[in-house]
C-alpha cells in the first residue's frame, strides 16, 4: 500500500461520460470540485486508488488495471448522492488522461520521430497492424471521419476562444469527447493533438512549473491543423493526416550496439521512466525504454531498473556507458528496440565519445544535423561547446555557450525539481573555458537553442554526465576561468507575431480584442520587411475584435472558428518561419 499522491490515468471517453452526465449546476460547481479534491488524502492498494471525499470519511476508488481507468463504472464513490456525484467527474478530471490504445509509450516524451502517438505501455510490441494499401488519388475522408474532425475543430476553438485560463473541466471534457469519436473514426492523430491539448490545460491551470506555454501553442495548432484539413484531404495526405495508432516492429537481424546517454521520461499525462540512446557502428540511433504510468519517483529510479531486452542484466545506467549485442532485434520507424520472446541480447564493451565509432557523430557538421532534425529527425545534437556563463530567462537561467562562433543557449530539458537538470546546468555554466562535448535537443527558435541532455564531466577525462539522471557537485568543476564574451542573438522581429499567438492561447480571443491593440507591430513587421507577417497579423486582431449585431443593434456572439481560422493561419506562419530563422541561426 503507497500514500504516494498519483492518480491514474483516466480514459478520455471515461472523463466525457462522466461530465456530460452532470446537471448543469453541478457543472458549474465541477471546477471547485477538481481544486477540492486536489487536497484530501489519498492510498492507492494494486491497481485501486481510494480518495477520503468529505468530512464524513466517505470515499472514492478508481480501480485502474494496467494503470488506465477504461470504464466510467471503475470509479465508485460511496457519498450519499453517487453516482450522481460530483466526486466522480471531479476525479476523472483531475487525472491524467491516459488511453487503452497499444501505442508507443516513449515517442512524446524522448522526442523521438514519431510525435503523434500519446504515451502507452511497456509490454513487449505486438505485430504492427497489416500493411496500409497505398491510398488511391481520389481517396477523401469519409463521412464519419469528416464529421469527428469537425467536432475535433469546434471543440479545440471554443479552448482557444476561452484560453487555458477559461478552459475548465467542462471544455476539457467536450475536447476529450471529441477526442474519443475521433479516435472511433480512424484519426488517431486528431485525437492524440486534441488529447495533449488537454494535458497542457490542465498543467497551465495546475502552475506545473514542467508547462511551457509553446507547448500549449503546438498542441492547439496541430489539432486544429489536422480537423480543419481533414475533410479537405486525400490520398497520401489523407494517410497522414489520419495517422497511426501503434508501430509497427521490422526485423533488423544482429546489432551491435554502444551506449550514448540515459534519460528520464515524465510526462504530464501520468508517465515516467527511462529512455537510453544508443549507436551502431554507422551512427544510426537505437532507443531502449522503460515508461509505464508512475511519478517523479519512477522517473528518478528507472536509471536504475534491468534493461527489458534479452536475458541482460544491465541497468540503463550502464547501458548508457556500455555497450550491447542484440541478436534477432525488432526495431520501429523511430529507432526503439522492440523486447520480443525471439530477442537475444548481452552485455559489451563500450566506448567513449571520443573514439570510434561514436566519435562520427560529432563529425557532421551542425547545420546538416539541425537541418536533419528540422526536418522531422530525431532531432539530437552533437555538439562541442565551450561554457561562457549563464543568461537570465523568464523560465529560468540558462548556460550560454560558444559553439563553433555560434552564440548558442543550453536549457533544461524538464523543470521537475526532482529531476537535477536545472542545478547541473547551473554548474555547468560556472565551468567556464571548458571544451566539452554534449548532446542536445534542439529547440526551434529564431537563434540558437537546444536543451542540454548529457556532457562530458568538466573534470575527468572520459567519463560523462547525464544531465537529468546524474548530480554534479561542486567540486566536480575546473578552477575558474575567464570566459569570452559572447554577442547576445538578436531576436528577429517575427516575435511580434508570435507573442500574439502565445497571448491568444493563455488569455483567449478577448486579450487580442482589448481597444489598446492597434496596428503599430503590424507596422513594425512591414517596416522589416515582413509584410506577409503584417497582413496575418491585422486579420488575427480584426478576427478577435469582429462581433456582428443584430437588427437592435445588440452584439451577437462572436464566431469562434473565424478566430480560429486566423490564430491557425498565424500559429502556421510563425511556425515555418521560426523553423527558416532557426536553420540560419546555426549556419544553414
Amino acid at each position: 500500500m503507497s500514500t504516494e499522491r498519483e492518480l491514474p490515468a483516466v480514459a478520455p471517453a471515461v472523463t466525457a461520460e462522466l461530465v456530460a452526465a452532470l446537471s448543469p449546476r453541478l457543472r458549474k460547481r465541477l471546477d471547485a470540485g477538481v481544486a477540492k479534491l486536489a487536497g484530501r488524502p489519498l492510498v492507492q492498494d494494486g491497481d485501486t486508488v481510494r480518495i477520503t471525499v468529505d468530512d464524513e470519511g466517505s470515499e472514492l476508488e478508481l480501480h485502474a488495471p494496467g494503470g488506465v481507468v477504461a470504464d466510467a463504472a471503475a470509479i465508485r464513490c460511496g457519498c450519499l448522492l453517487a453516482p450522481d456525484c460530483l466526486h466522480r467527474a471531479a476525479a476523472a478530471s483531475a487525472a491524467p488522461v491516459g488511453s487503452v490504445d497499444p501505442v508507443d509509450p516513449v515517442a512524446d516524451a524522448s522526442g523521438s520521430v514519431e510525435k503523434k502517438p500519446a504515451p502507452g505501455s511497456t509490454a513487449p510490441e505486438a505485430p504492427g497492424p497489416a500493411p496500409t494499401p497505398t491510398p488511391a488519388a481520389d481517396e477523401t475522408a469519409t463521412l464519419p471521419q469528416r464529421a469527428a474532425a469537425q467536432a475535433v475543430f469546434a471543440a479545440a476553438a471554443a479552448v482557444l476562444d476561452a484560453g487555458s485560463d477559461g478552459s475548465g473541466a467542462v471544455l476539457q471534457a467536450e475536447l476529450l469527447r471529441a477526442a474519443h469519436t475521433a479516435r472511433l473514426a480512424g484519426l488517431p492523430r486528431a485525437a492524440a493533438a486534441a488529447v495533449s491539448v488537454v494535458t497542457a490545460l490542465r498543467a497551465a491551470r495546475a502552475a506545473d512549473p514542467a508547462f511551457r506555454l509553446p507547448d500549449l501553442v503546438a498542441a492547439l495548432a496541430e489539432s486544429l491543423y489536422v480537423a480543419f484539413r481533414v475533410p479537405h484531404a486525400g490520398g497520401t495526405d489523407l494517410t497522414e493526416l489520419r495517422g497511426t495508432v501503434r508501430q509497427s516492429y521490422a526485423s533488423d537481424g544482429s546489432l551491435r550496439l554502444y551506449g550514448l546517454f540515459s534519460e528520464p521520461v515524465l510526462t504530464a499525462s501520468g508517465y515516467a521512466g527511462a529512455v537510453t540512446w544508443t549507436a551502431d557502428a554507422d551512427g544510426r540511433l537505437y532507443t531502449v525504454s522503460d515508461v509505464a504510468p508512475g511519478g517523479a519517483g519512477r522517473a528518478v529510479g528507472a536509471a536504475d531498473r534491468a534493461v527489458r531486452i534479452g536475458d541482460t542484466a544491465l541497468t540503463h545506467r550502464e547501458l548508457s556507458r556500455a555497450g550491447l549485442v542484440v541478436s534477432g532485434a525488432t526495431v520501429s520507424p523511430s529507432g526503439r528496440l522492440g523486447a520480443g520472446s525471439g530477442v537475444r541480447a548481452v552485455r559489451a564493451s563500450g566506448t567513449g565519445w571520443r573514439a570510434e565509432p561514436l566519435d562520427r557523430l560529432w563529425a557532421v557538421p551542425v547545420a546538416e544535423q539541425v537541418g536533419r532534425a528540422l526536418g522531422g529527425g530525431h532531432g539530437l545534437l552533437f555538439l562541442e561547446v565551450t561554457p561562457v556563463g549563464a543568461v537570465r530567462e523568464a523560465a529560468g537561467d540558462c548556460l550560454l555557450a560558444d559553439c563553433a562562433g555560434v552564440p548558442l543557449r543550453l536549457t533544461a530539458a524538464h523543470d521537475h525539481p526532482a529531476l537535477p537538470h536545472r542545478n547541473n546546468l547551473r554548474l555547468l555554466a560556472a565551468a567556464r573555458g571548458s571544451r566539452l562535448r554534449v548532446i542536445a535537443r534542439l529547440a526551434p527558435a529564431p537563434h540558437a537553442r537546444a536543451q542540454l541532455l548529457a556532457a562530458e564531466h568538466p573534470t575527468l577525462a572520459g567519463s560523462r554526465v547525464d544531465v537529468g539522471l546524474d548530480r554534479l557537485q561542486q567540486a566536480d568543476l575546473p578552477s575558474p576561468v575567464a570566459g569570452t564574451a559572447v554577442p547576445a542573438a538578436e531576436e528577429a522581429p517575427v516575435h511580434l507575431l508570435r507573442r500574439r499567438v502565445e497571448q491568444a492561447a493563455s488569455g483567449g480571443r478577448r486579450v487580442l480584442a482589448f481597444p489598446g491593440h492597434s496596428g503599430a507591430d503590424a507596422r513594425r513587421l512591414d517596416r522589416h520587411g515582413l509584410v506577409t507577417a503584417g497582413d496575418i497579423l491585422d486579420a488575427l486582431l480584426a478576427a478577435a475584435a469582429d462581433r456582428s449585431r443584430d437588427a437592435f443593434g445588440r452584439l451577437l456572439p462572436a464566431d469562434p472558428e473565424r478566430f480560429a481560422r486566423a490564430w491557425l493561419t498565424a500559429a502556421r506562419y510563425t511556425d515555418e518561419v521560426g523553423r527558416a530563422l532557426c536553420a540560419a541561426a546555426w549556419g544553414g
